[in-house]
Parts: structure tokens; sequence; C-alpha cells
């Protein structure tokens, strides 16, 4: 085998299945041989103590099945190793050594679930606690180089963001989404595409990473886009889980690769209709499976107005699912205002257009910044003559392993730490 596929064999890994083997213990490939409890502790352990350049699968059904596969692939792409099988290669996503300070990754399992209220939340909390982070964004929308916006500085009301986006920026990109609810400084960066495992296709992240590397800031926040990671090494990550999505999406695939590396894991929208008791323990119970010592928190969204709606009569604009509109309407009418009507089409620019003309007896827009918020909501609703609020939504601990602040916030030393050794 060496001489016909190019490849210098270390040792195996022997991962069950006796139907071919008369005698397991007599087992003998001429190479050292790993046997454990489990083919993910042998794996792990040869994988350790050897540091291959790849792990080669000759597995198959019925000793593996697909999950278990998958399994191993995120073990062995987590560990920084190539996985290669008959007809495929996975390799792990190349994350290159450019920052200069501590940082951790702010990543997910999908889009839509809320990675960017948590990256937000986080860089609140580092700098009500003396760190003075700065976030790297990255969208299909940012900008065609490295963009940086001071958010203590610069005009973040509507008028300031239309103008932004009539000159031919996305105004409701995440560095700007950042800035407007953290007042930190933002880097806004570009990505196309994403791997199965996180790695975008083509960034300017690590141009943008650089640019991180000249400010007077002393820690980073590294922000993915949708599933897709930042494409640069970072300390330690915070995993952003929808407790709506597929328990597959979590715990198979390469949802599993994503839990290997993290330290922190937020389930998010932990609550009806999003998802039952039951699902939502299934997740906890599958991400406690994958990685015993993962802090794992259980958390919903409530909404948080950056500006006063008290008395007002306001028409909402989100891009969550219809079904949030009790919980959100009672939210706010709690905190004074008269919800007159919601639209969740912020994603679909022709329908957001038909919806807003609903919005005329509203006093105010409130809205998310995001997808269509500012080149149709805001200047929609600034030609209606309505006052333009924007939306956060900020993340409430339910359960779990701790407080999501002191997580945020443990995960941080965590990384102060791993930069220091480094």
């Amino acid at each position: 085998m060496t001489r016909d596929y190019g490849y210098e064999l270390a040792a195996a890994v022997f991962v069950g299945g006796l139907e071919k083997v008369s005698d397991q213990e007599a087992l003998s490939y001429g190479l050292p041989l790993y046997r454990e409890e489990s083919p993910e502790q042998a794996l792990a352990k040869a994988i350790d103590e050897l540091a291959p350049d790849a792990v080669v699968d000759l597995s198959d059904e019925p000793v593996l099945d697909y999950v278990k596969r998958f399994r191993l692939a995120s073990l062995t792409l987590a560990r920084g190793v190539a996985y290669v099988g008959a007809d495929f290669r996975f390799d792990p996503p190349d994350l290159p050594e450019v920052l200069a300070k501590a940082s951790i990754g702010v990543i997910g399992t999908g889009k839509r679930i809320g990675k960017t209220a948590i990256s937000g939340f986080a860089c609140r909390e580092l700098s009500s606690a003396g760190f003075k982070p700065v976030a790297i964004a990255m969208g299909r929308g940012g900008p065609p180089e490295p963009e940086i916006l001071l958010g203590r500085e610069v005009e973040l009301t509507p008028e300031g963001l239309l103008a932004f986006a009539d000159s031919g920026k996305h105004a409701a990109s995440d560095y700007f989404e950042d800035a407007l609810t953290s007042r930190i400084t933002t880097i806004g960066c570009r990505r196309c595409g994403g791997g199965l495992a996180g790695a975008p296709f083509v960034s300017n992240v690590l141009a943008g990473a650089r640019l991180a590397n000249s400010l007077e800031e002393n820690f980073v926040v590294a922000e993915g886009s949708g599933a897709t990671l930042p494409p640069l090494k970072v300390d330690a990550y915070i995993l952003s889980v929808g407790a709506g999505q597929p328990l597959e999406y979590v715990a198979g695939y390469f949802g599993t690769y994503r839990a290997l590396l993290s330290d922190v894991v937020a389930i998010t929208m932990c609550e009806e209709p999003f998802a039952g008791r039951e699902k939502i323990e299934s997740i906890y119970g599958a991400l406690k499976e994958i990685k015993p010592d993962l802090k794992v928190v259980k958390t919903v969204f409530r909404p948080k107005p950056l500006g006063e709606i008290k008395d007002k009569r306001v028409f909402v604009a989100m891009t969550a699912s219809p079904g949030v509109e009790a919980a959100v309407r009672s939210h706010l009418e709690a905190a004074g205002a008269q919800v007159v009507g919601m639209t969740y089409s912020l994603s679909n620019r022709p329908q957001l257009k038909r919806e807003l003309k609903e919005a005329s007896g509203a006093e105010v827009l409130l809205t998310e910044l995001k997808a269509a918020a500012v080149d149709v909501a805001t200047r929609e609703a600034l030609a209606m003559e309505m006052e333009v609020i924007y939306l956060d939504n900020e993340p409430v601990t339910v359960g779990g392993d701790g407080d999501l602040k002191e997580l945020i916030l443990e995960v941080a030393g965590t990384a102060v730490e791993r930069f220091s050794s480094s």
C-alpha cells in the first residue's frame, strides 16, 4: 500500500467488527495497533501520539455508519489533520496565526440562529469588564477591502446609515450591527462560499486581522458568518446553536467538529415555537456527549430597542419567523409600546416594501439591523415621516452550565492565557 498509494503508514486503529476477524487478540498489521474502548478514543490517542498528516478511513458499513464516520472525521479535523476515504477527502480549515492579540471566535452551526446577537453581547460584556475589544465581522455583503468603523464616533443614526447605504455599502452588515449595539470599533470583511467544515472559498479576513493588529484595542472578537468560521487562528471559541435546528446539524455532520473546537456553547431560542423541552434537552445532551467538559448554556432572546418606545405606536420589522409574534409583542407592550403591526420580511425586499405600507398608522419603525433594514425599511419609514429605532436581541440565560455573561468572561480569560503561553 505504501508503494501503490503514496502513504507512509505509521499505525492502524481498530474500530471494531469481528465478522472477518478470527482472533482479535492476535491481530497484527506489521505496525503499531491502537485499540481502546471506543473508536473515538483509539483514534484520538493515535493522532495525539503520532501527529500524522492524514487519517485514511478504510472502514465501511456496518462497522462504522455515516454518523460514526462523521464523528471520527470531526475529531480528526479538530486536531488539524486531514481525513481521507475511498471517494472523499476532508481537510481542516486553514487557520493562519496572524493575530497579535488574544482573541475569541464566535461561530455558529447555521444562519439565523442569533450568532451576531451573541457576538454583540460578548463585545458589550468584554468592554464593561475592562477589555478593549475590536470585532472583525465577515459577511457576503461585506466591503471589498476591510473597513474600520469607529462605533463610538461614527454617526449610526437612521440618516447616517442611509447615507452609508447610498454610498454603496451594505449598511446592515454585521460590522455595522456590532458597532451599533456595542459601540466598539469593528472591522468589516467579505467572504464568499462556505465549506462543510466552515472554510470560506475566499475572504479578506486576514487583511482585516492585520488591520486589527495595528489598532490600540487589546482583544479581538472574530465573528463567523452563518456556519462559516473566521479563517484565522483564534485562542478560544464560543459556538451558537439554534434550538430549532435539526439535531443532526448539531450532533452530526460537521456540527460535531464545531462543538469540539469550542469552549462555550450558547443554545439559542430555547422556547416555543422554536423547540420544546425534549428537543432542547436532546441538543444539550448531545453536546455534552461530544465533549463532556464543554460549557453549554441555554438562552432565549428578548427584544431590546435602542431608543425610547414608551407610549409610541410601533411597527416591528424582523428576520424571525411569525411564531415569535406573541412573545415579541408582549415584551414590547410591557415596555409601554403599542404594537400596531409586524413584518418578518427583512430578507425579502419586494415583500418588505408591500408590508411596510401597512405601517401607516405607526409613529415608529422598530427594526433589526439586518438584510434590507437600511436600504428599504429605513428609507421607506423616513419617507413616511416615521421615527426609526433599531432593535437589538438580548440573550437571556434560562438554564445550563452557568450564566452566559460569566462564561463569556471566563472564556476570554482562557483566551488570554492561551495567547500568553503560545
